[in-house]
């Protein structure tokens, strides 16, 4: 019997039988060929029972990554579908037109992008074309003629996305259709675009595969669509899908569209209800559902039949299969920070996951090492933090007798602090199973332990590898004048952030709070969110332009929190230097001019660039032993990397 018996039974979807109710809705990968192949195989024998391949434009063309404008497709169809048949997971594919909603890159020069009229995206700042009758009709075709090669493909079933924002969405939204011809102004006319999609598909493929429809549950456009309305639009076309799948936002709210961990497990489910009460066919839902517990608690609850874990699959592709096992303590969990995907992928063009190494490269590295070290060797790990916990489960993974020494009380190194900070709890997630992960593998750990040479020399490792971190700089260091030190940066109420996150020193505090931000990233963020909930009035004055401006992509990164921030009694000043501290006050300015601002300032909080622990470096190198370097020690200052070198040293020696 499986722990969650519920999510493992079958459901009939049109035509189609899932064999259990954890799915995968579509996201984008940006791969193509053997790689897209290998990272949906590799979830098909973790156990999902449904995939959907990522929105693909019904117009794509030969040449692109799934050209759906053309037969070519249907090759790639052939191999894709008939890899995933023998694990048993139903293949479906979701197809769109963007609309408004695609990057003037992948526009061609001479070229607008057809929408329901002239609204431009807010991301990208384009003024599209309000399409003719005649376009709208030839779109129609174009999304019949896509399922049709979904069908022959050999793929289960084809997936409408007429959410997002994206072209169908423009149409059903009162904020963005206003057009005054039989597809715009009541609410008939703006489902008729729609409906005339359903119908053309319906008349191609009839009921050979599954059709669906992902459909917004609410949209946080000003003026759009609300669960109400959504709850409409799904009754009026229930009778002609097999399914509906629901989905949050769009790009005038980027961040509720994939919502990290600033929001509430299970952010979408009260907007769903609206909708999942007043409908018969089968309900597929989203939104941050990271746990099978969770899972197992909708479809209990009839809240939704098919649920998506999309981005716990991500980090896990055997989180399906681990629970059939009973080893849900074995799932490595997301920690919804959406830095490694969706932030990659925006920012990058890469898909990758913070805490897994092998995400969208599952054709060149498994999920976990599938090899044993030929020669078995004995290694000691200097550093609990993330980087060194994983490096030691890698290794161990892989037989090696692994040793970790940690010189504080506590194994995780910097997210110690970082999981007590508001809203990011969750970071603390990894550390729990990387713990848990080195004593089930037996891994000799010893905490409060310094490493000298005299320790060396009695472990007498094969290989060390140093995960020794960093420590926050007290010299008043920042980037803009890397000679002078801040004058000031030594008076008593001057702080770093670990003396904010560890010594409890904010309830002492009172008055204004400054926040000096000379690196980019999210923990000057969860300063002021620390000294915002302690009551104080805090500015944010930073180097640069944003707020988290160094994160991958902040607008689903960093949009939730800057949204909070600004909420409460807060402050953004960007674009600014400190020139020097004072009792009481701060004067800023900006670097290379001579204008000087002074701001109050009751304490001051530096968040700059850390010291890297390297003390151990020469001594054993001296010692004439192999040392690798990873994590923070290296200077890199960002948990994936620190996890993925701990991967990768782990993998490699």
């Amino acid at each position: 019997m499986a722990l969650y018996d519920n999510l493992f039974e079958p459901l009939a979807v049109g035509p189609v039988t899932i064999p259990n109710r954890i799915v995968r809705s579509a996201h984008s990968t940006l791969l193509s060929g053997e790689p897209l192949i290998a990272y949906h195989e590799a979830r098909a024998r973790g156990g999902v029972g449904m995939s959907t391949l990522e929105a693909t434009n019904v117009l794509a063309p030969e040449g692109t990554r799934v050209p759906l404008g053309s037969d070519a497709v249907l090759q790639f169809y052939e191999e894709i579908s008939a890899r995933m048949r023998p694990h048993g997971m139903k293949l479906f594919q979701q197809i769109y037109n963007p609309g408004a909603s695609v990057s003037p890159n992948l526009l061609p020069s001479l070229e607008s992008p057809p929408s329901v009229g002239e609204i431009p995206n807010p991301l990208y700042n384009i003024s599209p074309m309000a399409m003719t009758r005649g376009e709208i009709q030839g779109m129609t075709q174009a999304f019949a003629a896509a399922a049709r090669r979904v069908r022959d493909g050999g793929l289960d079933g084809v997936d409408i996305h007429a959410s997002s924002g994206y072209l169908i969405h423009e149409f059903l939204s009162p904020a963005l259709n206003h057009r005054e011809d039989e597809y715009g102004g009541s609410f008939e006319n703006r489902m008729r675009f729609l409906e005339e999609i359903i119908t053309a598909i319906r008349a191609e493929i009839g009921h050979d595969i599954a059709v669906g429809v992902r459909l917004p549950n609410e949209d946080y456009t000003p003026g759009g669509l609300t669960p109400e309305l959504n709850a409409a639009i799904a009754q009026a076309v229930e009778d002609e899908v097999d399914y509906i799948s629901l989905h949050m936002s769009s790009y005038w709210r980027f961040h509720k569209l994939i919502a990290p961990a600033d929001d509430p497990l299970g952010t979408e489910m009260p907007s769903n209800r609206t909708i999942t009460s007043v409908i018969r066919k089968p309900r597929m839902v989203v939104g941050r559902i990271m746990t099978l517990d969770h899972a197992s608690a909708i479809v209990r609850e009839g809240e939704g039949d098919l649920v998506s874990m999309v981005r716990a699959l991500i980090a896990d592709p055997e989180l399906v299969n681990k629970a059939r096992r009973l080893e849900e303590s074995r799932i490595r969990p997301c920690i919804g920070t959406n830095m490694g995907c969706v932030g990659q992928i925006m920012s990058r063009g890469v898909l990758s996951c913070v805490v897994n190494r092998s995400a969208a490269q599952e054709d060149t590295q498994p999920f976990e090492p599938d090899d044993q070290a030929i020669l078995p060797k004995k290694i000691l790990v200097v550093g609990g933090g993330p980087a060194g916990l994983e490096a030691a489960r890698t290794a161990a993974l892989r037989g090696h007798r692994v040793s970790l020494h940690e010189a504080t009380k506590s194994l995780g190194g910097q997210l110690v602090y970082a999981r007590q900070a508001p809203h990011r709890a969750d970071l603390g997630l990894i550390i729990d199973y990387l713990v848990s992960e080195l004593n089930s593998l037996e891994v000799d750990i010893s905490i409060n332990s310094l490493v000298d040479e005299d320790v060396i020399a009695d472990i007498a490792p094969d290989e060390i590898i140093l995960a020794t971190g960093s420590t926050p700089r007290t010299d008043g260091f920042q980037v803009a004048f890397p000679v002078e030190p801040v004058p000031g940066h030594h008076l008593p109420h001057v702080h770093t952030s670990w003396d904010v996150f560890s010594k409890h020193i904010v309830s002492g505090f009172s008055g204004q709070a400054l926040v000096f931000d000379d690196i980019g990233t999210f923990e000057a963020i969860s300063v002021a969110d620390v000294l915002l909930a302690a009551g104080l009035k805090v500015t944010m004055v930073s180097r640069f332009e944003k707020i988290g401006e160094e994160v991958p992509f902040p607008p689903v990164t960093v949009g939730a929190a800057r949204e909070r921030l600004m909420a409460g009694n807060f402050d953004f000043i960007g674009g600014h230097c400190l020139r020097r501290i004072e009792q009481g006050a701060v004067h800023i300015g900006v670097p290379f001019t001579a204008r000087e601002r002074t701001l109050a300032a009751d304490n001051v909080v530096m968040v700059g660039f850390k010291q890297p622990n390297r003390d151990l470096v020469e001594a054993i190198r001296s010692m004439d032993r192999t040392v690798h370097l990873i994590g923070d020690a290296l200077g890199r200052n960002d948990l994936m990397s620190a996890i993925h070198g701990g991967a990768d040293i782990g993998r490699s020696i």
